[in-house]
């Protein structure tokens, strides 16, 4: 299995899940969390086993905040179309996307992972630059992949729109 579909099944996510999830609040909530999550354990050194409990707290919400809202009034906004495209990109078996789109989206997935590595180790050691360089690091990388998604989507919509539009004479159908 794909870490991308692996990530998206541990979060359980059915057509209700995925609805509420379009809402702005829930995905703007999920900007820092990897910040919250790296201060989390970071506060191990104040705290010390104490700090199981903002880890746990932060784990939570991560699964909880796909949930948290109510589907918004509409989709025609920044963040739903993060949502919507990011379906398109999990979905990208079963309904092909550009390629150009995939490539990104592969490659930004993979450079916000990568740069997990140093904090990772910034954590491990107590190294705070590192720790949150990193955090930061992949969270403008998955911001990028966010924008990536808008766009995906909104490219996905104007072909799926030009399309309908399109006369229905089999020269012009779309495989």
């Amino acid at each position: 299995m794909k870490i991308d579909k692996a990530i998206s099944a541990s979060m359980a996510m059915d057509e209700t899940t995925w609805d509420r999830h379009a809402n702005p609040w829930s995905v703007y909530t999920r900007v820092p969390l990897m910040m919250v999550l790296a201060f989390a354990i970071w506060s191990r050194v104040w705290i010390g086993w104490w700090a199981l409990l903002p880890v746990g707290l932060a784990i939570v919400w991560t699964f909880l905040n796909p949930r948290a809202f109510p589907p918004p009034a509409s989709i025609d906004n920044w963040a739903s179309k993060v949502t919507l495209g990011e379906r398109l990109w999990l979905n990208r078996r079963a309904r092909p996307i550009p390629r150009h789109h995939a490539s990104w989206a592969l490659g930004l997935s993979t450079a916000s992972a990568v740069a997990l590595l140093p904090m990772v180790y910034g954590l491990a050691v107590l190294e705070p630059f590192s720790a949150f360089l990193g955090a930061l690091l992949a969270s403008v990388l998955k911001l990028w992949f966010c924008d990536r998604m808008v766009w995906l989507y909104d490219d996905m919509q104007r072909d799926e729109t030009a399309a309908d539009s399109a006369p229905s004479t089999p020269e012009h159908r779309i495989p």
